[in-house]
């Protein structure tokens, strides 16, 4: 594999690893304080209110999460047109999540490009490697 996949490769399981802490965040902590103050939510009877939408909402970023990790696993193992479908796919799907998430307004900026940030690099070095392929 060439050096640019394998730092597509590197940044897909970071974009991975993201999503999983966004995944926490939103299904297994959204009510604490912390996670609270991260997501702008005013009260506790808010985050309670909003719970069963961040729970799901944070099944969806779990399940891109397992889609880039696993395909880079697939990767690894020599499978690699299962495996480069589904980085491109689930990057792609997050990269377009961010892309949403800063179309709703400033305040989410910094919010979309760390969600964004990681699945760019990801693609922007699987279409490099993928050119450069012997």
């Amino acid at each position: 594999m060439s050096a640019l996949l394998v730092i597509s490769s590197v940044f897909a399981v970071l974009a991975g690893l993201v999503h999983v802490y966004i995944f926490f965040l939103e299904s297994v902590a959204w009510t604490s304080e912390r996670v609270r103050k991260i997501f702008g939510i005013a009260s506790d009877a808010e985050a309670r209110a909003t719970r069963g939408l961040a729970f799901n909402q944070g099944f969806y970023n779990l399940f891109l999460a397992i889609g880039a990790i696993l395909g880079v696993v697939f990767v690894i193992a020599g499978n690699g047109a299962t495996g480069w479908t589904l980085v491109v796919f689930a990057t792609a799907s997050m990269l377009g999540a961010a892309v949403v998430l800063a179309g709703t307004g400033r305040r989410y900026l910094n919010s979309a490009f760390l969600q964004g940030a990681f699945p760019l690099i990801t693609l922007l070095f699987a279409f490099l490697g993928s050119m450069f392929a012997s």
